[in-house]
């Protein structure tokens, strides 16, 4: 191999490294923004939650979000707590996007109400699983182990929630 083959492959090897660690590097989200997002989307899952109490009819639609208000409640609680030794702001309310999701379930009713508890939850817990995915790989050690420490119970509520909405899936 020829000088000039070396040094163009060693260079593209450093760039490649240089943007995959800037890629591993995006990857991560601060402490703030976490903190902002996530209790935004905790107050979301609990009101949703006591939306589905209210208006399902099935009963493991009904459990689910017995459980969803419990687990997001603590969840809720334990970043609360982290954020404000932190002097972190923690949300008051729930992002516009899931304030229409809800406006969306209130507007429905019986098997049409189920079905479209279930598939938000779904998308809902990808989203979030996501966001934990970040910051657990964040500079803040207190943010990261709540995030590892979360992650579990939000992978296994994903799993229920694509349960009931093929159990529920209508179409």
């Amino acid at each position: 191999m020829n000088m000039k083959k070396i040094l163009s492959t060693g260079a593209l090897v450093c760039l490649f490294g240089t943007v995959s660690g800037l890629a591993f590097a995006a990857d991560k989200i601060d402490a703030d923004d976490f903190v902002e997002e996530v209790s935004a989307k905790g107050i979301a899952e609990v009101e949703g939650a006591k939306m589905a109490q209210q208006k399902s009819t099935s009963a493991d639609i009904k459990a689910f979000a017995q459980k969803m208000v419990a687990d997001h409640s603590a969840a809720n609680a334990e970043l609360a707590s982290i954020a404000s030794r932190k002097n972190l702001e923690v949300s008051d309310e729930a992002e516009l996007a899931n304030k229409a999701k809800k406006f969306m379930l209130e507007q429905r009713d019986g098997e049409s109400f189920d079905e479209a508890y279930a598939k938000n939850q779904v998308s809902a817990h990808e989203d979030t699983i996501e966001l934990f995915q970040r910051a657990s790989i964040s500079d803040d050690v207190e943010i990261a182990a709540f995030a590892n420490k979360t992650l579990p119970a939000l992978k296994q509520h994903l799993k229920m929630a694509k349960e009931l909405a093929v159990t529920h899936d209508k179409e």
